[in-house]
């Protein structure tokens, strides 16, 4: 991957499931809703200062959400932030940058 291009979306992982789960509550937050099901679905990253994620959740129904989640460098030792979203998503909807 080069950086600061992003990757081709995959299938998500234990870990990007990790990731969506630590920035749920600051989209509830944002939302000023709770979500019943937050499933991830498919990711890309994006190297930077820093690492963005780029996720497709399934939130019920037929809805889904896209998140771009930063990670710091490691040596910053800061927490995952959620640096923008999209709602009213669908299952095929492409994960864009954002």
């Amino acid at each position: 991957m080069l950086c600061g291009g992003a990757s081709k979306a995959r299938p998500a992982t234990s870990e990007t499931q990790q990731i969506a789960d630590e920035v749920k509550s600051q989209l509830e937050e944002k939302e000023g809703k709770t979500f019943d099901v937050f499933t991830a679905v498919e990711f890309k990253t994006q190297l930077v200062a820093g690492t963005n994620y780029f996720i497709k959740v399934h939130v019920g129904n037929d809805e889904f959400m896209h998140l771009r989640v930063f990670r710091s460098l490691p040596h910053e030792n800061k927490p995952l932030s959620l640096h923008g979203y999209q709602s009213s998503k669908t299952k095929h909807d492409e994960l864009t940058y954002f």
